[in-house]
């Protein structure tokens, strides 16, 4: 079978390639150069050239084909604008998840399929089973990685089909230690190379430094809220509906800021997320103060003392229909139904027990035990067992 491997240059596409070569198959590799802008990288880091030249030296080693495609002005349309988009709104992207629907098995495997490759492989860790239905249809299943250290399924949660049905992860069966046993025996260059630490498509950037290239920072306030906060004590309503009691929990508390006091100043409500403890500049507190609220119309930050701060908790969320989408489209519910499922809301967040319902007007995930830091545009992604079923953007 002829295979495109998305060389990184990192070890686990390395391996990816290596494995596929010792199963017979031919493979070609390709490098995707990727936006940057060497302004906001940390010091001396220009991470596309360093892997371009450390991905050309692994195809030498295995004596595969190799090129680079250029897909940078691609990945400032669909991920980089993006990004500021959301982050202007007050809402945290995900350009990992979108770099995967968008670009890795979108156009670069168009590109893949028309050098003639019938896959496509990638170094994530995760996995693709298929079954056939009683029509004799095939699905494809994505499955967690069996290193759940480094399970990247998350990253994967909105392949379609047939994006699936094209899509390999050798590695998925592996664990990193084991990934890098392997490199190591066989010499290649990449055995060593620690893992990248960046956003998806420009390697190491101080996020606000990037962000500000497009975001004009703008003064405002940190207001913090206290644990005496009266909304956090008030007895629920009686509903009509579950879908009412849904509406309800999934709903943000729209703090102001006579609800609590000015402590400090911030340099843009935009440069910041919910959950977020650092970068924050304040003092004088037993516990590190986070992120409960932002209210971006008047550029105020609303903070919390300590992880365990009720502002920070809420025990359902919901997703706009229109970003509701199922891997297992067979699977995908009707008005009125609902599921128990796994769910996470971020990427290395253990898997939380939950109900999903998908009503006319909305979908939304309810927990088991209240989430912290449920932050808009993020992904919520379901399982099943170790199944990834669907995901949707947090509204």
């Amino acid at each position: 079978m002829k295979i495109v491997v998305g060389l990184s240059g990192g070890v686990d596409s390395s391996v990816t390639a290596y494995l596929l070569q010792q199963q017979g198959h031919e493979v070609i590799a390709l490098f995707m150069r990727n936006w940057n802008d060497a302004s906001v990288t940390l010091e001396d880091e220009c991470p596309w050239i360093e892997d371009s030249n450390d991905a050309l030296l692994v195809a030498q080693k295995l004596g595969i084909p190799y090129q680079v495609i250029d897909m940078s002005e691609l990945y400032k349309e669909r991920i980089v604008d993006y990004m500021f988009d959301e982050y202007q709104k007050g809402r945290t992207p995900n350009p990992d998840v979108l770099c995967n629907r968008e670009v890795k098995f979108d156009v670069f495997m168009k590109t893949a399929l028309s050098l003639g490759a019938e896959k496509v492989a990638t170094g994530h860790y995760a996995r693709v089973e298929s079954t056939f239905d009683e029509n004799g249809k095939e699905i494809f299943h994505l499955l967690a990685g069996k290193d759940n250290n480094k399970d990247q399924s998350y990253f994967l949660c909105q392949l379609s089909q047939d994006q699936l049905s094209k899509a390999l992860f050798p590695i998925g069966e592996l664990t990193k230690p084991e990934v890098r046993e392997i490199a190591k025996e066989i010499g290649l260059v990449t055995a060593d190379k620690k893992d990248s630490q960046g956003l998806c498509f420009i390697g190491k950037v101080s996020l606000p430094t990037f962000l500000q290239q497009q975001l004009v920072p703008k003064e405002g306030e940190i207001v913090e809220i206290f644990n005496d906060f009266a909304e956090y004590y008030k007895p629920q309503p009686n509903f009509n509906s579950k879908q009412q009691e849904l509406e309800y929990l999934s709903a943000k508390i729209n703090y102001k800021k006579e609800d609590g006091k000015v402590i400090g100043k911030h340099q843009g409500a935009q440069f910041f997320t919910i959950g977020q403890s650092k970068g924050l500049g304040i003092g004088g507190h037993k516990e590190s103060c986070f992120i409960i609220s932002r209210e971006m119309e008047n550029n105020i930050i609303f903070v919390g003392e300590g992880r365990n701060f009720p502002g920070l908790f809420r025990s359902a969320l919901k997703i706009d229909n229109s970003e509701v989408h199922w891997v297992r489209e067979d699977l995908r519910l009707k008005n009125g139904e609902s599921m128990g499922v796994m769910a996470r809301i971020r990427y290395r967040q253990a898997l939380e027990k939950a109900t999903i319902y998908q009503f006319e007007d909305g979908f939304y995930m309810e927990f088991e035990n209240p989430q912290s830091a449920i932050a808009e545009g993020q992904f919520a992604a379901w399982y099943m067992d170790d199944e990834l079923i669907g995901s949707g953007v947090i509204s």
